[in-house]
């Protein structure tokens, strides 16, 4: 008998449009090439589908989206990271100029380039106990689309983005980074009101109005710093702590790879308490 696997992404139909479940759960929603590409022709079916008024994106399983799946084959320069990060921004940005309203669904875990499509959204409800940060730096990396200094400003940006560090969805609302955080048990109730709220805007008023909030970012500089930001990734991801990380991939797999990050961080930080003053 054959079996056929699931698709890594769902379209499950709603009153107010459509949800698009993230389905990779023994993966933690990870992004695959084949789950970018579903998901974008996903957001371009939507726009078009007069049909939807609201899309929301959720997550399958344990979390939201863990980020790119960093399994998958690495390219071996610069230039070649160029055109893998430039597909994976122009993914992002697909959520970010769809003419509907686009809500992010987030619980358990929301990191990387899950971070990343979920501040694409429009309006972003997660739960309280969820956890969102881009721990890019700790293995020789670095956000894929700029996204985070146009919501929660450059001093929580940097700190953020500079130490890895994650956030609660307590504090991921108190800073700006999401729309609102509640408890795990009223997220789906959130979602389902929030959607029949926004599917009341007629459309032809809603696409101007975030048209309009698009270039408002945009002549702050947004595009700009994105285009920069690539350029500039591209040599972050031959770094010596990125390629180290790239090998042990390679020779022993991902958990091997994220457990040489975990336990070199913490070694790293163990120092630093041991060499600071005491008083």
């Amino acid at each position: 008998m054959t079996v056929t696997p699931e698709p890594v992404l769902l379209r499950v139909p709603a009153p107010w449009g459509v949800r698009l479940v993230l389905n990779r759960p023994a993966k933690l929603n990870a992004i695959s090439v084949e789950l970018r590409e579903a998901l974008t022709t996903a957001i371009e079916d939507a726009a078009a589908d007069e049909r939807v008024r609201v899309v929301v994106i959720e997550g399958a399983g344990r979390a939201f989206c863990a980020g790119y799946d960093l399994g998958e084959g690495q390219p071996a320069d610069a230039w070649g990271w160029r055109e893998v990060l430039g597909e994976d921004v122009a993914a992002t940005l697909a959520i970010w100029r769809c003419p509907k309203p686009v809500i992010a669904k987030v619980h358990g875990y929301c990191l990387a380039g899950g971070l990343e499509l979920a501040m694409a959204c429009d309006l972003v409800v997660a739960a309280e106990d969820a956890q969102l940060g881009e721990p890019e730096i700790r293995f020789g990396s670095a956000p894929v689309t700029l996204l985070m200094p146009y919501l929660v400003g450059q001093k929580k940006t940097r700190e953020l983005l500079l130490t890895g560090d994650l956030v609660d969805g307590v504090e991921a609302a108190r800073i700006g980074l999401v729309s609102r955080a509640v408890p795990l048990d009223r997220l789906e109730d959130e979602i389902e009101a929030l959607a029949d709220k926004l599917a009341r805007v007629d459309a032809d008023v809603m696409a101007p109005t975030k048209l309009m909030l698009n270039r408002a970012m945009e002549a702050a500089g947004f595009m700009a710093a994105v285009e920069m930001g690539l350029d500039l990734q591209s040599f972050v991801n031959m770094s010596e702590t990125s390629r180290e990380f790239d090998a042990i991939v390679r020779r022993r797999g991902l958990k091997a790879a994220l457990a040489w990050r975990d336990e070199r961080y913490e070694e790293r930080l163990a120092e630093q308490g041991r060499e600071r003053p005491e008083g």
